[in-house]
């Protein structure tokens, strides 16, 4: 101890523990559930109708109100949203939008409280906005009518409703009422069991363009105001809002500014009438010629942005162009003000949802863009500030999506069967082909007026399965281009193989076991980037046992391997039944579900991918009969569409192949929609399979 021996044991002591306090006290906490500062939280209920103890549950988190999803709630969790309300207690709850849907993001899913909680941050849940919710799943409560005593909040629920939620066009004009969708009429906002109007003083093209967004229209345009002069005296009207000020990036009239009427409101908005408003319809949209459509069309090829993995109109992965080569949207920074400029640039109306984390599955390929940070006024995403992106900076994992508003089209009005045909008196359509993006099955192409099953009764009624989520496979085109090479094989190591129906027809006429096969080898890593599990069209009672490869198969066909000229003859072909699907790999996060061994489960988990090695049976096409030449190697999973997938336009791949009959190079391998139009028309002559779209 030296010079410092006169200290006592009691000093040393004494001075130990102080560091040892300033130490502990300065090491980091251990995390604990994702939580809020309580300042930012505020809550309030909201809907119609309801009562003043009762209604759907919104939340106040980072600036923005939202909702809560009600996936796995349970009263334990409304008693402590209740008391964060002022109330002592829950006494139920209510799920699927039961007040009403509401607007913005989805702060809370999966939420799980003891019931004893101070604040909803304490209880387990996804982390603030990380939610796979729609808003058709909007938890509400009902709240003991009791408060609690002493209950001192700002947050005092109004038996009046305080703000906005359910808005509409009323068309005026005889003829508009049978057309839809509705483009222009009077704006009328919900109030008590009715409809009531808003006071046009003051109403600029920033309040309309708010009230198209919401319609599902991407701008709006000059109305005759004459004409509804006369109607506005002729109507007995009942004003709810006056002096609204909207900036024109709102994505709801709700985040306007605006004042409610009170009291006699008959004798109200004396200088003005019922604010009406004319909304253009985007192009899918718009009723027009065959050449309009085209040119439509035309116009849609020159965008350089895209939806992709979305189960409806208006909704998806955002993808942009950049270098002829199609990219993602980093999540970082991604909001409803970004979103709505996608959807506006896209002829859909304002954003309903901003959704980040790969709501609508993983992209491939770049990711073009980060930290986007779009006004709102921007007529394309491409004007707004954003970062180039870096390899460190995001993963696809953060894949940014969008949901649009869309007009009403009144299409779940039109004659639809499902399964049971027994009341069915005629068919309506027959060879119907639809390339997906169509709005109603009349637009798909079809057989006309010849109906080729007039007469054959119900037999031959179509019917569907509808799922808001969906599998979407991807080759891993990288690896086909790394792993390509020739084998030439001995005839008599592929007696098995010939038996699988891997080798070209000409294999039947050689002299067996003599000689060989020349064999383009690749490896194949089938990527599952969709929202749900890929699984086998067929149950396992109907899987077919190869006793040769000692496997089970669970589809017919599950790949397609060709080899094509560059105009598109097919000059050699492999045929690949599914040997087995099953979980290979998968990334950091997400656990193996399916295994081929024991007559296990077969299929591909979301995020994990099934490995086809080069070195296996059958992963080869047979190319002994192919000259020397330039070529296309193209493969197309699911080829004959028997599994539902979000995308199929992603199915193909295809490669640049030049043989000069003894070695092969496979180059420029790329998923099918992965170029810009042009750059694939410098690609090759032939266009490749188009999967689901219609030549």
């Amino acid at each position: 101890m030296g010079h410092h021996s006169t200290w006592t044991w009691q000093e040393l002591l004494v001075l130990l523990g102080g560091l040892w306090l300033w130490g502990g006290s300065a090491q980091p906490t251990p995390p604990g559930p994702t939580r809020s500062p309580a300042p930012q939280l505020k809550f309030r209920l909201a809907g119609y109708p309801r009562k003043h103890n009762e209604g759907r549950i919104e939340v106040f988190y980072n600036d923005e109100w939202g909702t809560i999803c009600d996936d796995d709630f349970t009263l334990a969790n409304a008693h402590v949203l209740c008391r964060h309300l002022g109330f002592v207690a829950a006494t139920g709850w209510a799920h699927s939008a039961k007040y009403g849907k509401g607007i913005g993001r989805i702060w809370l899913d999966n939420v799980n409280c003891a019931g004893g909680e101070k604040s909803i941050g304490d209880c387990k849940h996804r982390g603030w906005g990380n939610s796979d919710c729609s808003h058709e799943e909007d938890a509400g409560v009902i709240c003991k009518d009791e408060r609690i005593p002493g209950f001192k909040d700002s947050n005092v629920i109004e038996t009046e409703q305080s703000h906005v939620e359910e808005v509409r066009l009323r068309p005026v004009v005889s003829g508009a009422r049978r057309r839809l969708p509705v483009t222009e009429g009077v704006v009328e906002v919900r109030y008590k069991d009715g409809w009531a109007q808003i006071c046009d003083e003051g109403w600029d093209t920033k309040n309309s363009r708010v009230i198209c967004g919401m319609m599902g229209f991407p701008a709006e345009k000059k109305v005759n105001r004459n004409f509804y002069k006369l109607f506005a005296e002729r109507q007995q009207l009942n004003y709810r809002l006056h002096s609204v000020s909207c900036t024109g990036t709102e994505v709801h009239l709700s985040m306007c500014t605006f004042q409610f009427y009170q009291g006699n409101t008959s004798t109200a908005c004396g200088a003005g009438m019922p604010a009406v408003v004319s909304c253009l319809p985007g192009p899918l949209f718009t009723s027009g010629s065959t050449h309009k459509k085209k040119q439509r069309q035309q116009q849609q090829g020159q965008l350089r942005i895209r939806l992709k993995g979305g189960a409806k109109a208006g909704e998806g992965r955002v993808e942009v162009l950049k270098s002829n080569e199609w990219g993602t949207v980093c999540d970082d920074r991604w909001n409803l003000l970004s979103a709505s400029v996608v959807c506006r640039e896209l002829g859909f109306g304002s954003a309903k949802e901003a959704l980040t984390g790969a709501r609508m599955g993983q992209g491939t390929g770049p990711i073009h863009l980060n930290e986007v940070q779009c006004l709102g006024t921007e007529k394309s995403l491409w004007s707004c500030p954003f970062k180039n992106i870096t390899q460190e900076d995001c993963k696809h994992t953060e894949d940014a999506a969008v949901r649009c508003n869309v007009p009403y089209m009144g299409y779940e009005n039109l004659e639809t069967w499902y399964w049971d045909a027994s009341n069915v008196t005629e068919m309506v359509l027959s060879g119907v082909k639809c390339a997906g993006h169509e709005m109603s099955l009349s637009h798909c192409q079809h057989h006309g007026s010849s109906l080729s099953c007039r007469n054959t009764g119900t037999r031959f009624a179509a019917g569907v399965i509808c799922s808001e989520t969906a599998s979407d496979l991807l080759l891993h085109a990288p690896l086909v281009q790394e792993t390509a090479y020739i084998e030439d094989r001995p005839l008599h190591m592929l007696y098995c193989a010939a038996e699988e129906n891997c080798l070209s027809s000409s294999a039947r006429l050689a002299n067996w076991p003599y000689g060989h096969r020349r064999l383009l080898r690749f490896s194949s890593q089938i990527h599952n980037n969709g929202r749900a599990d890929f699984r086998p069209k067929a149950g396992r009672h109907s899987w077919v046992w190869h006793e040769c490869h000692r496997h089970y198969h669970s589809m017919d066909i599950f790949t397609h391997y060709d080899i094509l000229t560059p105009n598109g003859t097919k000059v050699a072909e492999g045929h690949k039944a599914s040997f087995c699907l099953e979980d290979t790999e998968c990334e950091e996060d997400v656990a193996k579900r399916y295994e081929c061994a024991n007559f296990g489960e077969q299929g591909i988990t979301v995020g994990c991918w099934d490995l086809y090695r080069h070195d296996i049976d059958c992963q080869w096409i047979d190319i002994t009969d192919v000259k020397p030449g330039n070529y296309i190697l193209q493969v197309v999973i699911n080829p004959n569409f028997e599994v539902a997938e979000s995308d199929f336009t992603n199915n193909a791949m295809k490669c640049n192949c030049k043989y000069d009959g003894h070695r092969i190079w496979v180059h420029s391998c790329h998923i099918g929609d992965a170029l810009s139009e042009e750059a694939s028309k410098r690609f090759e002559q032939y266009p490749g399979q188009l999967n689901n779209q219609i030549s």
